[in-house]
């Protein structure tokens, strides 16, 4: 370790400290009042709590909907892991031999609708994860719950048949049931499942997983008349918004403080402000003309003389987040090249892993990442099937590995990036290293709010070879147990195209692992379950995982009880207040 480093990696030690004892040292009772400003790149997704899927998203979301289970949000790691009641009342224990679950809504729990407020019911829930499978605009969380709700696969088949018009979406819903889904009375809702899931919780814990007021079934899912006329569950409302400029939150007058254990609500309104580069929206936190950030990741610049100076403001988690390269297994680009294990061998061993950490930020916040689970789920482990020196590639392994497959001069392939924060620079690293190896990389910048929402998730784009290669980030849908949410949206494949597994990658053996991890009934056997699952996966070589980071949080002085919310990798706007 080098002076630099090691001074580097004493600043972070000492921040994270200081983040540690942040509850210990509050500067005044809490306030009430004020309008936290946050400062992002991107706009938000979606609106519609039924399709957002960015993690970025799930902050937003946490403000204005509610679901059965949430987290309470903490700078104390287990306390922020750990599943708590929001719109029901606890928790509860699974009857049935773990197929049977039973949730009561608490009292005082309404939606601001435009004919006044009115109680949010156990068929509201239903209503919302009715939703999920609409053939508009759907879910990509849909996947975890389909088979395992009772009924909820038959309910969506039927449902992919109905022309996606609002009325006659409006109909089927309100004219089919999920069996699996009982309302016994307007407080009660009974859920059954297909098999066990000790991870079930969790997912109930996902936005996805809202529930609906009737009202919306008049509007076309997440679009333009669904905004306009949005119907708040949580303690802020929609106030005014201007597309890829500001996003204004004020408050819900019919959400009340007794009824929500997770959100205190201390300020008035939270304005969002999109399009500030990272640099800029650093400088305004420090100068104390922002609150908070959006999506902005910390330049490594920045961070390192942040880290340096011991600023207490900074705070880092872990959410178990990874970036990796997709391949596309699936266009017929280079006469199909990509389809070729021995191919996709060489991308591994082609990337200096150890650069595109520096490129991040350096060791004391990213790391070199060898398989698809991140530190901190439940099955990761430290193995590497392409080991290189120092994780910094092996650039005669990859060009032997090409020869062999046909390629002796090389090969040239296609890589779109987003055009934000440090990625510009990742994809330059990735571009350099690759060459080493004889592989030549034409880089595309794509707008960081198109990338997934339009380019990655078109299956068009894939199948046409719009791409070769391509950087994505996966952080897990949920906390705890969350091996689930990150092999089966991306490395699963039913016969049914699903959103971010960009190549219908399927594994049968891993398949078979994952499902007995599933249904484990102690956490040591279901990680090294998981942990199989992993290694089948990476023999496979659909992807070429790079980093896995740490996510660091900085807030303005003014922010008080910075307390992370887990599955927004983010301080909670709900529950910081202002001193100003």
């Amino acid at each position: 370790m080098s002076f630099r480093t090691k001074k580097h990696a004493l600043g972070l030690a000492a921040f994270m400290l200081a983040a540690s004892c942040s509850t210990l040292t509050l500067a005044a009772d809490p306030q009430t009042g004020g309008v936290l400003r946050i400062l992002g790149t991107a706009d938000v997704d979606h609106f519609d709590p039924t399709s957002g899927a960015l993690v970025t998203t799930n902050n937003f979301l946490r403000a204005v909907s509610r679901q059965l289970i949430s987290y309470e949000a903490s700078t104390d790691e287990n306390a922020r892991l750990e599943p708590k009641g929001d719109l029901a009342t606890e928790v509860p224990q699974p009857t049935n031999d773990g197929l049977t679950y039973t949730f009561t809504l608490r009292d005082g729990v309404t939606w601001n609708t435009p004919s006044g407020e009115r109680a949010i019911t156990s068929q509201d829930f239903e209503r919302g994860m009715k939703r999920m499978c609409n053939p508009s605009l759907g879910s990509a969380a849909l996947t975890y719950y389909v088979d395992l709700i009772k009924g909820m696969r038959e309910f969506c088949d039927g449902f992919a048949k109905v022309e996606p018009t609002a009325e006659a979406m409006k109909a089927y819903i309100e004219g089919n049931d999920i069996s699996g889904i009982e309302s016994p009375d307007d407080k009660t809702v009974v859920i059954n499942l297909t098999e066990k899931a000790g991870d079930f919780v969790y997912m109930l814990s996902l936005p996805t997983a809202a529930p609906a007021p009737v009202e919306v079934l008049d509007y076309m899912p997440d679009g333009p008349d669904y905004r306009s006329n949005f119907i708040s569950s949580g303690p802020y409302t929609i106030g005014e918004y201007v597309p890829d400029s500001r996003l204004q939150l004020v408050r819900n007058p019919s959400w009340k403080a007794e009824s929500d254990p997770l959100r205190k609500a201390y300020v008035d309104e939270v304005e969002i402000t999109f399009g500030i580069q990272p640099d800029a929206a650093i400088q305004q936190l420090q100068a104390g003309d922002g609150d908070m950030t959006y999506d902005i990741v910390i330049p490594p610049a920045t961070l390192h003389m942040l880290t340096t100076a011991s600023d207490e403001k900074l705070m880092t988690m872990s959410v178990g987040r990874t970036a990796f390269i997709f391949i596309n297994t699936v266009s017929e680009n280079n006469k199909g090249a990509l389809k070729d294990l021995r191919v996709r061998q060489a991308l591994q061993y082609a990337i200096d892993k150890a650069a595109t950490v520096q490129q991040r930020g350096g060791p004391t916040v990213a790391k070199p990442q060898h398989g698809i689970f991140g530190p901190g789920v439940l099955g990761y482990h430290d193995f590497d099937l392409y080991p290189s020196e120092g994780s910094k590639g092996d650039p005669e392994k990859a060009k032997a590995l090409l020869a062999e497959a046909g390629f002796p001069d090389g090969i040239t392939l296609k890589m779109p990036y987003r055009n934000q924060n440090a990625e510009p620079a990742i994809a330059q690293t990735i571009q350099a290293s690759m060459k080493k190896a004889g592989i030549e990389i034409e880089l595309t910048p794509v707008a960081p709010a198109d990338y997934y929402s339009k380019f990655m998730t078109n299956p068009l784009n894939t199948k046409e070879g719009n791409w070769d290669i391509a950087p994505v980030g996966w952080s897990p849908d949920w906390v705890g147990g969350a091996a689930r949410s990150v092999f089966q949206p991306q490395f699963t494949y039913n016969g049914t195209h699903q959103t971010y597994n960009y190549t219908d990658y399927n594994n049968e053996e891993a398949n078979s692992f994952a499902q007995q991890a599933i249904n484990a009934t102690t956490p040591d056997e279901a990680a090294k379950l998981w942990a199989k699952v992993d290694e089948l996966v990476m023999k496979d070589a659909p992807i070429v995982p790079f980093i896995s980071e740490q996510v660091v949080l900085y807030h303005g002085e003014a922010v008080q009880n910075f307390q992370p919310y887990a599955i927004g990798a983010q301080g909670d706007w709900t529950n910081v207040w202002l001193d100003r």
